[in-house]
């Protein structure tokens, strides 16, 4: 584990922001998860960065063959301690990491925008951990999300893709939108069948949590939202792509 970065304090909550929010937890993941069953396959599953195994846990009644690779120590234990011997645990740096196999369906949720060179780990899941027929599913927060743009015009940051010093104390690289996101994509190799967003909003995460303590938001408002972001993914607080084995 050479490296010059410290995972373990990057996950650490700051004064300015949560490393997780209860909307990324309670609201984010489940819509994640119900765009994603359409495209997931039978087979295995790797994901890529599984934090303290909060995602990890929705896959458990689909998969039997579940391995996950993550960077932070503190994060791998307490997650091993949540899925015990369920899921296969590794403790290592995607660009170190020597897997066993090749994999049917590989996650990367919130976690290309803390990497250094994200084309990279993207070329090494097509060439070296994508099965030919697998599905590899890239979600990031998005650039142009209504709560950014308005956060622009209340001058709180300077630009849509701007990294906040909050952002890059927990490890963020880089703001993706639909096309920077897509030029990645396309420069690793990966073929894209599927691109979108999940989840309109207007708010931040912690004007979400404030709200989700409250009765003001119904299960079918939350709905909605999703909904919404299927017509407008360029407005969605995440951009969602599933891709598949490009030409080597």
């Amino acid at each position: 584990m050479n490296s010059q970065r410290n995972y373990d304090e990057e996950l650490k909550d700051t004064r300015e922001r949560k490393y997780a929010y209860n909307f990324d937890l309670d609201v984010m993941h489940p819509y994640m998860l119900r765009s994603f069953k359409p495209f997931l396959i039978k087979g295995n599953l790797l994901e890529l960065g599984s934090y303290n195994g909060d995602f990890t846990s929705r896959f458990l009644p689909l998969f039997d063959d579940i391995t996950c690779v993550e960077a932070s120590q503190e994060a791998h234990d307490y997650a091993a301690n949540r899925v015990g011997n369920r899921v296969k645990l590794v403790h290592s740096l995607f660009e170190e990491a020597v897997l066993p196999s090749k994999y049917d369906n590989v996650v990367l949720t919130h976690v290309l925008e803390h990497l250094d060179d994200p084309v990279a780990l993207l070329a090494k899941v097509n060439d070296e951990w994508l099965s030919d027929i697998g599905r590899f599913f890239i979600v990031c927060p998005n650039a142009n999300a209504p709560s950014r743009q308005i956060a622009v015009k209340m001058g709180l940051i300077t630009h849509n893709s701007a990294v906040t010093e909050p952002e890059a104390a927990h490890g963020h690289r880089i703001t993706y939108s639909l096309d920077t996101l897509e030029r990645d994509i396309k420069k690793s190799g990966l073929r894209i069948v599927h691109r979108s967003g999940i989840f309109f909003k207007a708010l931040a995460n912690f004007q979400w949590d404030r709200l989700l303590e409250t009765d003001i938001i119904s299960k079918q408002y939350l709905d909605g939202c999703y909904e919404l972001g299927q017509q407008y993914p360029d407005l969605c607080s995440s951009i969602f792509f599933v891709c598949e084995k490009g030409d080597i």
